[in-house]
């Protein structure tokens, strides 16, 4: 896909949907730098670790500064507790957006520059929170809704040097699953309600997100690819008591 020897840093690199993104960029031949605040329990044959507090504006700065060259920029980093929005104040809420959108703006002000000179991409990893109600994390939501709106206005403003992409990802499978579903009944429960069956893996993460990097995308900034397995099966399909046979 036109990925020998790119650059590419990925925010939050280490596990997870982050570590998959990671590991189908060194596939597909590019150099990979990841970062986050600790180093990987395993580390990515083929990725550079770098330690980095994303909310720190002045490290991320100095990151960006140090690199001789960067040709993708994969905001990965965030996530959230669940957490329901009388549990905690607004300071604390206000660090969950801080994370999952004032982090990833810090990140690719600080790498524009390098972009610029190469005619490179930033790839925002959005979510199905942000189009949807999401209770128990509804910080993280409107911080995602942010993200995708950002990076639409971010596209125009950057064009045509730096293309600017989202991925909106729904539920994905990982190490940390069981602690949003439950054990393996859980997972599997969830995993009916996708229309394809399952939850995603990292490496249909990390496939879309190497395809919105490539040159394959070249004609594509500004858009938002679900990457959801088909979305959610409403509710209400289920609850009604006609056509049962007919929606099968």
């Amino acid at each position: 896909m036109g990925l020998d020897g790119k650059v590419v840093v990925v925010t939050g690199g280490t596990r997870g949907v982050g570590a998959g993104i990671a590991r189908t960029f060194v596939e597909a031949g590019a150099d990979v730098v990841v970062c986050a605040r600790r180093p990987p329990e395993v580390p990515l044959p083929g990725a550079e670790f770098r330690a980095l507090d994303l909310r720190d504006p002045e490290a991320v700065q100095a990151f960006f500064a140090a690199l001789p060259r960067l040709d993708v920029l994969v905001n990965n980093a965030g996530g959230t507790p669940y957490r329901r929005l009388t549990d905690a104040d607004a300071v604390r809420h206000a660090r969950v957006i801080e994370l999952n959108l004032v982090a990833p703006l810090t990140a690719s002000l600080a790498a524009y520059e390098h972009l610029k000179r190469v005619r490179g991409s930033v790839v925002m990893i959005g979510s199905v929170s942000g189009g949807r109600p999401s209770p128990g994390s509804a910080a993280y939501g409107a911080a995602k809704a942010g993200l995708e709106s950002l990076a639409r206005s971010m596209a125009v403003e950057w064009a045509p040097e730096v293309r600017v992409n989202t991925l909106v990802v729904g539920m994905v499978r990982t190490e940390q699953s069981h602690l949003h579903y439950g054990g393996e009944d859980g997972i599997a429960g969830v995993s009916r309600t996708v229309p394809l069956g399952r939850l995603a893996e990292p490496s249909d993460i990390g496939a879309a997100a190497a395809f919105l990097a490539s040159d394959a995308a070249a004609y594509i900034s500004g858009a938002s690819l679900l990457v959801h397995g088909g979305g959610e099966r409403p509710v209400f399909l289920d609850a009604a008591t006609v056509n049962k046979e007919a929606r099968r």
